[in-house]
């Protein structure tokens, strides 16, 4: 037995040979020798061994029905199938000759296709990036449009609220009638893939509902939370020899700051790019700390690598994501010697439950960085907490034209008593304050923000307070939801959900129209304005007459496609603007959620801006 293991090993140190065991069931399993060679008589010769209580092991051989017809290498015995003695010394003769010249046996073993969806944040769109990266590295490189073409089914969700988990819920059932009944619907046409889907559940919804993912009816093959992804080719091994595949470790230095996501819009100018994961803030209402773990952030010089390979492939426009982006704080380059953390500055009148050990290079250094050495592309960044942004972070964004003037200033609530219960760390007084100081340094600075109705122990005082702050700052967009409580969270643990439903949803109307009123302004303010437009394709409403982009405050603003000049390339004459081109647009009118305009020239980012800044001088020097 010990000199046909050897003759095995002689086959297995042979180049592109490669031996693969596949369990069927409790006492036996396949082994294939494999060769990419496929008119050599050996490629993919099969072995099948069982093995015989206390007594020894059983063994019989066959090959791939599509392999060439040819007569047995082994001595046939007529008291039973040949031996693993006869096998081996026969295999260990034919190994050189059998795989001379042979490519790789890894490409011989098929992958399945792909399919994925996303739901939540753009976090969550990152993270789905980062995964197909792993997978394309793991040899899965076929992407589907529709699940019922696909053998891997991969679902990245959200567990903020309850009505997004309710969505992948409902997807999950189909995507089990996609499983379950695999068979009927190839045969009817329905499906396409070679093998019952093996589904997938990614983010945070798989680190907080695990165990009952797993227990639901056979519903899901593999869960795998948001620091374990480069896990997944291991645990969708598992699941071929009939186990579950489980993963939801949280980490404490899990960037993927070495992988190259694999972008889904291939074809778009804007591109999202991960700088820190976790959350250190412990809001009262939030399952984030609990489903994505603490803050750890990217080193800065992946972050520019990343932004470099954006920019050779056209990309304009990077939002730079974190789910407290702002606190961004780099301490891989501090050695022995790290500065203490007392230095990390917040927003005046503002606090943190969390206390940073170590200050390295914060959001403001990493901004810096990007801007300068990117001038012509733009960046935004969202979601920031309203506590980490210290000064230098607003003067930075008034002083380079490239960074978007549009910040995220998440509110919550407009109830200082609401606030505190939230645990967000600032009174409403703090948070007006801040808006004051923002929209002192940066003048034309379109602000967005967050709001929860019906939080525990909301009353209706609470409520008008968070109507009057919509009102008195005037918002250019705000998120609002109805508060769902979430397991695991300190509001879960410690309070009440006692806002009845039917009083939440008419609080969460009251929000809306009272945003409505205050928006409608600021994009009233714009008409009559010149505005550069980063060019996104095709108005969806008038697709062959109207091109639409956004402007440097976020607003969606569309213009007639005609022909136009190029201020810095006059030999180039009139042309249509296309996809990625800046143009610059003179506002016409208003519809409260939108602008028009028309559209005036093509320019670069950096002559805008110059130009602009020229005629500002001109006119100071005229009054």
């Amino acid at each position: 037995m010990a000199s046909s293991f050897s003759s095995l090993s002689a086959i297995l140190n042979q180049p592109q040979c490669a031996l693969r065991i596949k369990f069927q069931g409790r006492r036996a399993f396949n082994l294939s020798i494999l060769s990419s060679k496929p008119h050599h008589p050996h490629s993919g010769c099969y072995i099948r061994i069982s093995p015989r209580l206390k007594t020894g092991f059983s063994l019989t051989s066959s090959r791939n029905v599509c392999q060439r017809h040819h007569h047995s290498p082994f001595p046939i015995n007529k008291l039973g199938p040949p031996s693993l003695h006869h096998f081996m010394p026969q295999a260990a003769l034919t190994a050189a000759d059998t795989l001379a010249d042979s490519a790789s046996a890894f490409e011989v073993i098929p992958r399945g296709r792909i399919y994925h969806e996303t739901y939540g944040c753009q976090m969550n769109i990152n993270d789905m990036e980062i995964v197909l990266s792993i997978m394309r590295k793991a040899g899965y490189t076929e992407v589907v449009e529709v699940p019922e073409s696909a053998e891997i089914i991969f679902i990245n969700t959200c567990a903020i609220r309850d009505n997004a988990e309710q969505k992948v819920w409902q997807r999950l059932n189909y995507f089990w009638f996609l499983k379950r009944h695999w068979k009927s619907n190839v045969s009817i046409g329905r499906s396409e893939s070679l093998h019952p889907p093996k589904v997938v559940v990614l983010g945070c919804m798989a680190e907080r509902l695990k165990d009952k993912i797993l227990d639901a009816d056979k519903m899901v093959d593999v869960v795998c939370g948001p620091d374990a992804y480069r896990d997944l080719p291991r645990l969708l091994e598992e699941v071929d020899y009939g186990q579950k595949g489980i993963n939801t470790l949280l980490s404490l230095e899990e960037t993927y700051a070495d992988i190259t996501p694999v972008r889904i819009l291939k074809n778009s100018i804007g591109a999202f790019v991960s700088v820190m994961r976790g959350c250190n803030n412990m809001c009262s209402f939030c399952i984030v700390p609990f489903t994505r773990g603490r803050e750890r952030s990217r080193p800065v010089e992946s972050i520019v690598g990343e932004v470099s390979e954006l920019w050779k492939e056209g990309v304009k426009e990077v939002t730079l994501l974190g789910q407290n982006v702002n606190s961004y704080n780099d301490a891989s380059g501090l050695g022995k010697n790290p500065e203490p953390g007392a230095s990390w500055k917040l927003s005046e009148g503002f606090s943190s439950m969390c206390k940073v050990k170590t200050t390295g290079l914060r959001f403001a250094d990493l901004l810096d960085r990007l801007s300068a050495e990117f001038p012509e592309m733009r960046f935004r960044f969202t979601s920031p907490h309203p506590k980490d942004f210290p000064d230098e972070l607003l003067y930075l964004m008034r002083e380079r034209y490239n960074i978007c003037k549009c910040i995220h200033l998440p509110a919550q609530t407009g109830s200082s008593a609401v606030l505190q219960r939230m645990r967000r760390g600032y009174t409403r007084e703090a948070y007006l304050d801040l808006v004051k100081k923002i929209r002192r340094i940066i003048p034309d600075v379109a602000l967005t923000s967050d709001f929860i109705c019906g939080f525990c122990g909301e009353t209706e005082e609470d409520h008008a307070e968070t109507l009057s702050l919509i009102k008195d700052v005037s918002y250019d967009m705000a998120y609002m939801f109805a508060y769902s409580m979430r397991e695991k969270t300190h509001a879960y643990r410690n309070y009440v959900d006692d806002v009845p439903e039917d009083i939440k949803q008419r609080r969460l109307t009251e929000l809306i129209e009272a945003f409505r009123e205050s928006t409608g302004q600021c994009y009233d303010s714009q008409v009559g304005t010149i505005q550069l437009v980063l060019v996104e394709g095709p108005n969806k409403r008038a697709p062959e007459t109207e091109l639409i982009g956004k402007s440097d405050r976020g607003h969606r603003i569309s213009f007639i496609i005609t022909p136009l000049p190029h201020r810095c390339n006059e030999d180039e004459g009139c042309r249509i603007p296309k996809v990625g081109d800046f143009v610059e647009v003179r506002i016409l009118r208003s519809t409260r959620a939108s602008l028009f305009g028309e559209a005036l020239a093509v320019t670069k980012l950096s002559s805008f801006y110059k130009s602009m800044d020229e005629e500002f001088v001109a006119c100071a020097n005229i009054t």
